[in-house]
């Protein structure tokens, strides 16, 4: 194939090419309407094209290019120790560029590798994009697979998985398989995702659905969620509905609406629930706040149960020192020592020492040293410690009322 070679710092004015086109340091093109290269543009340093430009490849080394319109290139794009900056459109195969890429319009391209910043103006679509540096995205992201060293920013995105060193932000869209962020993560609008694991901070917008979110630091979604595991090393926050399988909270939660879970959740410091909240088991190790509370096996509290209508389970915990202000009712509950609880409703009921109580109604009721009781009922079986004190005397009943929720 016969080669068009340009010297120099030359300018020149070119429609169509049949061979290849070799440029040396400093050329400017003039494009008649569109220049067409049947062969491979080759330029040997700093060039610039003023319109749309089409080739079979393009290779650029030690310089940056300028492409003030839209550019095609059939297979492949080279830019060794290069930027390449364009104004108009991308369409490629693979796309290698060592520096830095700026595309003002759509890209669309196979596979893309920018060694340091890739920024789009438009959308982007290609099958893998891997970027060093930064990658910014002002329309819609389209692959199979992104990895960023630095910080990604984007529009909605269609993904399956995303991988960044450091901060990523979207602002909606689905990332079906995987999430991996070393540092921050938020997604503005619903996001669909399959995992989400992030090393510090993460945020999600209303309306997101996914699969398992593992997040070291602080995790926050912007309304209701859906998911199956919720890890936090930190504090969480769901300012909506959250429903899912199991909770795992290192430090605080919060969810403002109801929280509705399969399994358990485990809860290091408190928890508090702005509507009902129900589940499989309970632990906390301080302060649960929530309007009623429901679950089907064990609740555990280490500190506080504040509800309006109750907390329910088939075996109440109350720890050391435990206050409670709303009802219990469980199968089983029993009130360490030193615990101070109003209305207390069980198949068996323990209060250890000291423990101050309003109601206890229960078939078998427990009572430690010097506990305080406003009133007992029982059906079957009542013990007393040392120095009790029932303000209205015990009373053994045929049947008792029904119990709170």
């Amino acid at each position: 194939m016969t080669e068009q070679r340009v010297p120099r710092g030359a300018k020149v004015r070119l429609g169509a090419v049949e061979g290849d086109l070799r440029l040396e340091t400093g050329v400017r093109v003039e494009v008649e309407e569109r220049l067409r290269v049947a062969g491979e543009i080759r330029c040997d340093g700093r060039a610039e094209f003023v319109g749309p430009v089409e080739c079979e490849r393009l290779r650029v080394d030690d310089g940056d290019v300028m492409i003030r319109g839209d550019l095609q290139v059939h297979r492949e794009i080279s830019a060794r120790d290069s930027a390449l900056e364009i104004t108009g459109g991308l369409q490629a195969g693979r796309v290698d560029v060592d520096r830095r890429l700026n595309v003002a319009g759509p890209a669309v391209a196979e596979e893309v590798e920018v060694g340091g910043a890739l920024r789009g103006g438009a959308s982007l679509t290609a099958d893998r994009v891997a970027v060093g540096g930064r990658l910014s995205v002002a329309g819609k992201l389209t692959a199979r697979s992104v990895e960023a060293g630095g910080a990604i920013d984007a529009g909605t995105v269609d993904l399956e998985s995303l991988e960044v060193g450091g901060a990523a932000e979207v602002g909606g869209g689905a990332i079906r398989t995987s999430i991996e962020a070393g540092g921050r993560f938020r997604a503005t609008g619903p996001l669909l995702f399959g995992t989400l694991e992030v090393g510090g901070v993460a945020e999600l917008g209303a309306g997101s659905t996914g699969d398992r979110v593992e997040v070291g630091g602080k995790f926050s979604a912007d309304g209701d969620l859906t998911f199956a595991t919720l890890e936090v090393g930190g504090i969480g926050s769901v300012r909506g509905d959250a429903t899912g399988g199991t909770v795992t909270i290192g430090g605080r939660f919060e969810v403002r609406g109801s929280l509705r879970l399969q399994g358990k959740a485990e809860i290091g410091g408190s928890i508090s629930v702005g509507e009902a909240v129900d589940g499989d088991s309970l632990e906390v190790g301080g302060h649960l706040e929530a309007r009623r509370a429901v679950f089907r096996g064990t609740a555990e509290i280490g500190g506080q149960v504040t509800t309006r209508e109750g907390l329910k389970a088939a075996r109440i915990q109350l720890g050391r020192r435990a206050r409670a202000a709303g009802p219990l009712v469980g199968g089983e509950v029993r009130v360490d020592d030193r615990g101070h609880v109003e209305d207390v409703y069980g198949d068996s009921v323990e209060l250890g020492d000291r423990v101050e109580a309003r109601r206890v109604q229960g078939r078998r009721v427990r009572l430690g040293d010097r506990v305080s009781v406003d009133e007992v009922l029982y059906t079957e079986s009542l013990e007393s410690g040392d120095d009790v004190s029932v303000r209205t005397p015990a009373r053994k009943v045929d049947r008792l009322e029904p119990f709170p929720l």
